[in-house]
């Protein structure tokens, strides 16, 4: 029985690794195309940063409001209809003949994003057997690293030889091809809700946002997301204007931090699996992550380090990955489970939003090293909200009404 249970579980896992990865992938469909984008609409970078701020703010407001509807019609349905709008997204972008049509391109993808959270730890904690969704969830963040690995090199090498709009064409095809992969193989999703239940007596379908965990994981997202839209946007600007290093070599750090956050994942799979108190791992991991960041701001290594340093950065946040996603298990309702991962899940858009603003602003005022311990400030901060949770109970399923 346990060689099924375990090639249905990896079909399953895999098929919602592989939406998650193309949903990272549409979050960086614009930016990736940036200087072709400025060229030929001639915008400012402020115009190409509201770009990237109308995607996140919808697909934080629409991630709320996808779980509500997770719970109520499954999140096969939702999951399949968040890749259709990607595919329009990206084609309607391919098309636009002005920057206003670029912002509503951008609010397309941001909808299409917005069930992706929701929808795919639905599915994972409704098809995976509990014992592998550790290793369920590692997957799945390291996919959704794979997804923003793969759009800079994918969108600038098709628009290098054949143009931007041809670029945005040619994305329009992954979520088709997804859409039809995870159709075939769909008899192994969950097509109904986590439970057809009666919402709570208090409250209806709201009794959740009563759950004092649920607002400390909203937090834990939105603060751990500041740190994250600091590292991809600022970070390589800092390393050079800190370190003096070359931009060839800060990339190379950045680099770092994404492959060793993906192995970070691998090795948090299996750790988030043997333990018992998530909040520690995590605590402990990002504990180690805000001391290297200190370390950085007071650049009293030498540029060799920082790389090294950056990697570290990675692999400490990477390892508390699946165990973050754990804790945010335990602290949903059986019967809420879109709702909690929607509305916990819409930090991390708020967070990805508000994170770039103000790490500009620290870089425009001109203390670069103030990033990292930005950085590091966040970080500890989340610590707070994971130990926060760790001390609640987990959540009983909302009541009949």
């Amino acid at each position: 029985m346990t060689a099924p249970s375990l090639h249905k579980d990896a079909r399953v896992i895999g098929l919602v690794g592989l939406a998650h990865g193309v949903s990272h992938f549409f979050h960086l469909i614009l930016a990736a195309l940036f200087p072709w984008l400025k060229t030929a609409f001639a915008l400012s970078y402020a115009q190409l940063g509201l770009l990237m701020t109308v995607f996140f703010v919808v697909s934080g407001i629409g991630q709320a409001l996808a779980g509500f509807v997770v719970d109520r019609v499954g999140a096969r349905r939702v999951l399949f209809t968040g890749l259709g709008f990607l595919a329009l997204a990206a084609v309607v972008l391919a098309a636009a003949p002005n920057y206003a049509a670029l912002l509503a391109g951008s609010a397309l993808a941001g909808v299409g994003n917005s069930v992706f959270h929701p929808a795919d730890y639905t599915l994972l904690n409704q098809d995976v057997s509990r014992g592998r969704l550790a290793h369920a969830f590692s997957v799945h963040g390291i996919t959704g690293n794979l997804g923003w690995a793969a759009a800079p090199v994918f969108l600038g090498g098709v628009a290098a030889l054949a143009g931007w709009r041809t670029a945005l064409l040619a994305a329009a095809v992954l979520p088709v091809l997804a859409l039809a992969l995870l159709a075939a193989q769909g008899a192994l999703l969950h097509a109904v809700p986590p439970a057809q239940k009666a919402h709570a007596a208090e409250g209806g379908s709201f009794g959740f946002l009563r759950l004092p965990a649920v607002w400390m994981c909203f937090g834990f997202f939105l603060l751990t997301a500041c740190a994250l839209g600091g590292i991809q946007s600022f970070a390589t600007t800092s390393l050079v204007k800190v370190y003096g290093m070359s931009l060839a070599s800060a990339m190379s750090a950045y680099t770092a931090y994404m492959l060793a956050s993906a192995a970070g994942m691998i090795a948090g799979g299996f750790l988030a699996a043997r333990a018992k108190s998530h909040d520690r791992t995590i605590a402990a991991a990002f504990a180690l992550s805000a001391v290297f960041g200190l370390v950085l701001a007071a650049a009293v290594v030498p540029a060799w380090l920082a790389v090294v340093l950056m990697g570290a950065i990675g692999l400490a946040s990477g390892l508390a990955g699946p165990s973050r996603d754990l804790l945010i298990r335990s602290a949903a309702p059986a019967n809420a489970t879109g709702r909690v991962f929607g509305v916990v899940y819409s930090g991390l858009d708020s967070g990805l939003a508000l994170g770039p603003l103000l790490f500009g602003a620290i870089m425009d005022a001109d203390h670069p090293a103030w990033v990292f311990a930005a950085i590091a400030v966040f970080q500890g901060l989340a610590i707070l909200t994971a130990v926060g949770v760790g001390g609640t109970r987990s959540a009983p399923a909302l009541q009949k009404a």
